[in-house]
């Protein structure tokens, strides 16, 4: 087994060739497969579906074990990049903001909510450092956000495409509410999109009507999401996907005939909701939020009120703008980065976001042609998902959410496995 697994290239496992991927996992290190059980647990959450298995915290000791097996594998690489930097550069900032915090205890309860991604950061990018390993680690990624898409897509449909108050609900955890719900769907949708045109043409029927699927699902679960602000994300990624196409005749029409069966497809009650933007109770709180959250931000420019302070902060100085039962938080991922840390924090964190939207891959004299289609279709999708991310995280608080660290993650550890490659070439 071993050796027919020691023989195995990533090219073998296109797309989805279940043995040859199984043999090759089966034969990796306990940390490689730690951490890949680790990111099946968090996304797809098998505890929930069979109760039975719900005995232990399986994401925390998957976690330790990944960290544990580092230092038994022979494949493992402790490199440092730029993105490594500007992670341990926030990090600092986050810990100056707590220890100078206007409430401390909120940033302690919450530490471990951003603290878990550095963690992570660090051992998918010092673990995942082969093309092999890649190809496997990021299509757990990607089977578990489309399992995702479709048993949401699936409810959406099922209730004749209309519209609740509440949206579509996903797994518990970090994708339960539907407006994060929304965001992971515009991570999955270009990575599927960059997939299927990749190999439309190259893959076996039904591992075309999966990526057909990858593609439509994420599209109709963000359409039933009743998320306004990842309905707009969705459109931004879209022109950004086809700008240099846009004005060609076929492409356009096409553009216009998908535009109008989303249009269809999408509630008459959410196409209401867009009307009122700014005008329903919960736009006029989130722009109570976004202003005084600004104000918050003038008044402690270096670090901010405090990590995760937000809500006390505003309770106790703007009791008069809390139009609800108490004061959530922004619903802004740059409020909420700027007024945990100041603009020392934001300031970095934006810095992380503009080169995960600039950084490129490691290739000779400026080709990919030596970068199989695999690895550019995740870069590409990667990219246009930060992109939704950021236009979305305009409207909800997930700065600590999963989104932004997986994705640098992900784009890390492949930067660095198409590098070690590169390098046995040479």
């Amino acid at each position: 087994m071993k050796t027919q697994a020691a023989e195995l290239k990533d090219t073998d496992f296109v797309f989805f060739k279940v043995k040859n991927l199984w043999t090759y996992f089966i034969s990796e290190s306990l940390a490689f497969k730690s951490i890949c059980a680790y990111l099946f647990i968090e996304y797809a959450r098998p505890q929930e579906i069979f109760p039975i298995i719900d005995i232990l915290p399986w994401a925390q000791v998957f976690l330790g074990l990944s960290f544990l097996g580092l230092f038994a594998d022979k494949k493992a690489r402790m490199k440092f990049s730029g993105m490594h930097f500007l992670l341990l550069l926030f990090t600092l900032v986050i810990h100056l903001s707590i220890a100078g915090a206007y409430e401390p205890k909120w940033g302690m309860e919450y530490y471990v909510i951003f603290i878990q991604w550095v963690i992570i950061f660090f051992l998918i990018a010092s673990i995942i450092t082969t093309k092999e390993r890649f190809y496997i680690f990021f299509l757990v990624f990607f089977v578990c956000s489309l399992k995702i898409a479709f048993g949401t897509a699936r409810n959406f449909a099922f209730r004749g495409f209309g519209f609740t108050s509440w949206g579509l609900k996903g797994p518990s955890g970090y994708f339960e509410n539907s407006g994060e719900l929304a965001v992971l769907m515009l991570i999955l949708f270009p990575i599927s999109y960059y997939f299927y045109r990749s190999y439309k043409k190259d893959v076996r029927v039904w591992e075309k009507y999966i990526l057909i699927a990858a593609v439509i699902c994420p599209i109709l679960t963000i359409l039933g999401s009743s998320s306004r602000g990842a309905q707009i994300a969705l459109v931004a990624q879209l022109l950004v996907m086809f700008w240099r196409q846009v004005f060609k005749p076929k492409v356009f029409v096409s553009i216009a005939v998908l535009a109008w069966l989303g249009w269809q497809v999408l509630p008459a009650e959410q196409k209401l909701r867009f009307t009122e933007i700014g005008e329903d109770k919960s736009s006029i709180q989130r722009t109570l939020y976004w202003e005084n959250g600004w104000e918050m931000m003038k008044d402690h420019p270096v670090l901010g009120v405090g990590y995760f302070n937000f809500r006390p902060y505003f309770q106790d100085h703007y009791p008069e703008d809390v139009l609800y039962e108490y004061a959530q938080l922004p619903h802004n991922i740059f409020i909420q980065v700027g007024t945990d840390a100041g603009f020392l924090g934001l300031g970095t964190y934006m810095l992380i976001i503009v080169m995960a939207l600039t950084r490129r891959l490691p290739v000779k004299l400026g080709s990919t042609r030596e970068i199989e289609p695999y690895y550019l279709a995740a870069w590409q999708g990667l990219k246009i998902g930060v992109i939704g991310f950021v236009i979305a995280g305009q409207f909800v608080t997930i700065g600590y959410y999963p989104f932004l660290w997986i994705s640098i993650a992900l784009q890390t550890a492949l930067k660095f496995a198409i590098q070690e490659n590169l390098n046995r070439k040479a």
